[in-house]
């Protein structure tokens, strides 16, 4: 009956006993790393540990530290891990802000690409299109890389003089810097804390700068898309003006060649209009009983000028109706 309260105060003790042995592992964890950075050659290695483990048990009793001397080293460990959370929070802020600036870098180089990219769908790939063949103008090709190599040749100087001129002006600074400490002009806190305020400024507009750029940029995409649209219209206007002119020029040619043929009809059936009242003439002028093969003749030629004078007359109703056509479609054309 009394093995239990026995059994519920000696798990007490031993819970007890496992929380005190959690708090000396967090100090002796704390000292060493306090050792460990004050007095690295004091850190013994494993093989150390081992072979120094019973001598350590054996004179602990005379290496207890005071109640100061944790606090002191508390407190020290605490100044030195609230530090590291500074430098680690300030190099991630820095590595924060790399990151940002290669992202917006990215962005613009993304924009660039696709620019680039639709520069060379609508130059190249559609623009220098050959109607006839549906192939690519070389001409217009090296044309077009010509020109971009031209134009990365003319950035790359123009960084070139602006990398140049930033080196000048960090020579300038350090020059600057360096004499103010030779003569005893070192910065304070104050300074630091101005020259900071100062830089949040300048950050602050260059952020402001870099929106106004990126919209501008977006406003000068969509303007140069209205412009290539405008650009396909015209070309697309252009085009059907060339073959309408073509076309009218074609027209007039026949136009000329029907006039022509209508001036040459005209000539044939006065001609055979004389013809016949030539022979209609001879045949009044002979006798009243011509011979037979006389008629006979005579009514064959008759036969002949008809069918000829039938052709002509046809000749000329298709030249009428294609002079007519042509100068409805003359008209047609003028008006539009």
């Amino acid at each position: 009956m009394d093995s239990a309260p026995e059994q519920q105060v000696l798990e007490g003790e031993l819970e007890d006993l496992l929380r005190f042995n959690e708090t000396l592992m967090r100090e002796n964890e704390l000292f060493e790393s306090h050792l460990q950075r004050t007095f690295p050659a004091f850190i013994p290695d494993d093989d150390e540990r081992s072979r120094k483990k019973s001598v350590t048990l054996k004179k602990s009793q005379h290496l207890l530290l005071t109640t100061e001397q944790k606090y002191d080293i508390a407190t020290q460990e605490m100044e030195e891990v609230r530090d590291e959370i500074e430098k680690t929070k300030s190099n991630s802020e820095k590595l924060l802000d790399s990151l940002r600036a290669s992202m917006e870098e990215c962005d613009v180089r993304i924009a660039e690409i696709k620019k680039d990219a639709y520069e060379f769908k609508r130059d190249i790939v559609t623009g220098a299109e050959n109607f006839r063949t549906g192939k690519t103008i070389a001409e217009k090709a090296v044309r077009y890389m010509e020109e971009k190599l031209r134009a990365k040749g003319a950035m790359a100087e123009k960084l070139r003089l602006k990398n140049m001129t930033l080196k000048t002006q960090i020579q300038k600074m350090e020059g600057q810097l360096q004499q103010k400490e030779d003569m005893g002009e070192v910065l304070h806190v104050i300074d630091f804390d101005q020259l900071k305020i100062e830089n949040q400024q300048y950050l602050e507009k260059i952020e402001e700068r870099n929106n106004e750029l990126l919209r501008l940029k977006l406003t000068t995409g969509n303007t140069v898309q209205v412009l290539n649209t405008l650009k396909h219209k015209l070309h697309n206007l252009t085009s059907e003006s060339e073959w309408l002119k073509r076309e009218t020029n074609q027209r007039k040619e026949s136009l000329v060649k029907i006039t022509e043929e209508i001036s040459r009809v005209e000539q044939e059936k006065e001609q055979a209009a004389r013809l016949d009242r030539k022979l209609r003439r001879e045949e009044n002028s002979e006798s009243n009983m011509p011979q037979v093969l006389d008629y006979v003749s005579q009514k064959g030629e008759m036969y002949d000028i008809e069918r000829q004078i039938n052709a002509l007359n046809r000749k000329v109703e298709i030249a009428e109706m294609e002079a007519r056509r042509f100068a409805q479609l003359t008209r047609k054309f003028g008006g539009s």
